[in-house]
Parts: C-alpha cells; structure tokens; sequence
C-alpha cells in the first residue's frame, strides 16, 4: 500500500515572480505581490511553476521539498527557516510545519505547510 498526501488542503496563490526563483524551492514575499528567493529567512511558501512573469505558490497544505545540512528536520511539528543558499533547514525561528516523513538517504522532508 502506497501512502500520499499529494495536494491535501493545498491552497496556491499566483503572485508576480521575482528573479532568481525556482519552482519547487521555497520563496518569500519580496515586494507588493511578488515573491522572490530566500536567503537565511523564513519562507511564506514554495514555487509550484512559473510562467509569463508569474508564479503559483503553494501556500498551505502538503508539500515535498529537500534540506540542507547534516541534521533533518524532527517529525512533528517542526520549525523551518531557509540557509543562505535558500535551502530549507531545521531552526528557532522561522515556519512551523507538521513534518510528516523524513528520508534522510535522499535529503527529502514531506511536511504540511
């Protein structure tokens, strides 16, 4: 039996896309209804595509986004920020996500935002 929270509760917003954003990365809010890139910062949600200038954004509901670093994120509830790379990484401030798989073999968290 195969388990998928695919799309669950998801709920995406199109906003004008920032330079430097790639689609399935995290994002922030970088001026008047436009998100760009992270670095070291939280993250409002993550880039489901981008096209003609624009970028659908998932903002709540299931996602599956790769870490950095040498420690993954707790299962549970778990509070997520960006490094300087915009990687999403575990933190102490930053957005709190229910974390619900880790595979630490491929760097891959599923996490409901």
């Amino acid at each position: 039996m195969e388990i998928s929270f695919e799309a669950i509760g998801q709920k995406m917003v199109t906003f004008a896309a920032g330079t430097g954003l790639a689609e399935g990365k995290v994002c922030k809010i970088s001026a008047n209804g436009t998100v760009g890139p992270c670095s070291e910062e939280g993250f409002c949600g993550v880039v489901s595509q981008i096209r003609g200038g624009a970028a659908g954004v998932i903002l709540e509901g299931y996602v599956e986004l790769s870490y950095a670093g040498s420690t993954a994120p707790s299962l549970g509830y778990a509070i997520l920020t960006t490094d300087k790379a915009g990687e999403v990484v575990p933190g102490m401030s930053g957005r709190t996500c229910l974390v619900v798989s880790v595979d630490s073999t491929n760097k891959k968290i599923g996490l409901f935002l």
